[in-house]
């Protein structure tokens, strides 16, 4: 079954075809790949969904700071601002995408979907999602199935490092697999569901990943709120039945040319963008002399 997640338009074709679910069909897949019962399989996903939620909790209600300084409670701090921006629900989503991050970012236990550097995406947008419409953990089980489906098909035509691709490739992937999940959740159809994909897609081409000091820290958190929200609008421009134009395939596909022919200084270098600014430079050297000063006498002897 390895083929159905070459590209959007053969998994398309494969469900239509054998009268399955886009969920149906990745859950077969992943049974069939790691040997697995299709009860073990889903299981493990909700085991994954009550990490990424305890993620979400714990961002929100433990001490989060960072060795750096960056990561100081950003979560919290919005979480219990007292005027939103849009509505109390849009900001539960941004603190909680904020939250699960926060947790990545300070050693905490996160599920990488697709990467550590976009563990708070998921986590956030589902969350949230799950709240608003008081949706069962097995519709939003689904939802993760084919989340990662969809994330197949990106490694296989693009990328989800952004050592390969840039940030496009981690929150980018993130994102686009959100709103696939959250227009399945909401009862979109296989088309709709594809349109979140690419519109996410169109949304998030092009950014660089650039983090300070090289630490997945600034501006990664940040980038984990606003990926959930282009997440939930691409979902509702989707379920609109507004047309991406571009087709998923070929979005994913443009990520990756351009992910491609970005310069390695834009690929998790430290060495271009925010992380070459002055402050930037500050703060790496910062860093640098802190970890030194760590080290235990005979180590930095030898250094």
């Amino acid at each position: 079954m390895a083929f159905l997640f070459d590209s959007f338009e053969g998994w398309k074709q494969y469900c239509e075809e054998h009268n399955k679910s886009l969920h149906e069909t990745v859950l077969a897949f992943e049974a069939e790949q790691k040997g697995r019962t299709k009860d073990e399989v889903w299981a493990h996903l909700s085991n994954a969904y009550h990490v990424m939620k305890d993620a979400v909790e714990t961002g929100l209600h433990e001490d989060m700071q960072s060795q750096s300084g960056m990561i100081n409670n950003g979560a919290k701090k919005v979480f219990n601002y007292p005027t939103p921006v849009l509505s109390p629900e849009f900001q539960r989503l941004i603190s909680r995408a904020l939250a699960a991050k926060e947790v990545n970012s300070c050693m905490g236990r996160v599920v990488a979907a697709p990467t550590a550097g976009a563990s708070g995406i998921l986590p956030g947008t589902m969350y949230t999602l799950q709240e608003i419409h008081q949706l069962d953990d097995e519709q939003i089980i689904e939802g993760l199935l084919i989340g990662a489906g969809i994330a197949l098909i990106i490694e296989q035509k693009a990328s989800l490092a952004g050592a390969v691709g840039g940030c496009q490739a981690e929150t980018g992937s993130a994102a686009a697999m959100a709103s696939g999940a959250i227009v399945h959740c909401l009862g979109g159809n296989i088309d709709q569901v594809f349109n979140a994909v690419a519109t996410t897609i169109q949304c998030m081409l092009g950014l660089v990943c650039d983090p300070v000091a090289g630490l997945v820290e600034v501006p990664c958190v940040v980038r984990n709120a606003s990926a959930s929200a282009i997440a939930f609008s691409s979902a509702q421009i989707a379920l609109a039945n507004v047309n991406a134009v571009i087709p998923v395939d070929e979005c994913v596909e443009a990520m990756g040319e351009i992910g491609q022919s970005m310069e390695a200084r834009y690929k998790e270098t430290a060495l271009g963008g925010l992380a070459a600014t002055r402050t930037g430079q500050a703060i790496s050297k910062r860093v640098l002399i802190q970890d030194i000063e760590m080290l235990p006498d005979e180590e930095q002897q030898e250094g």
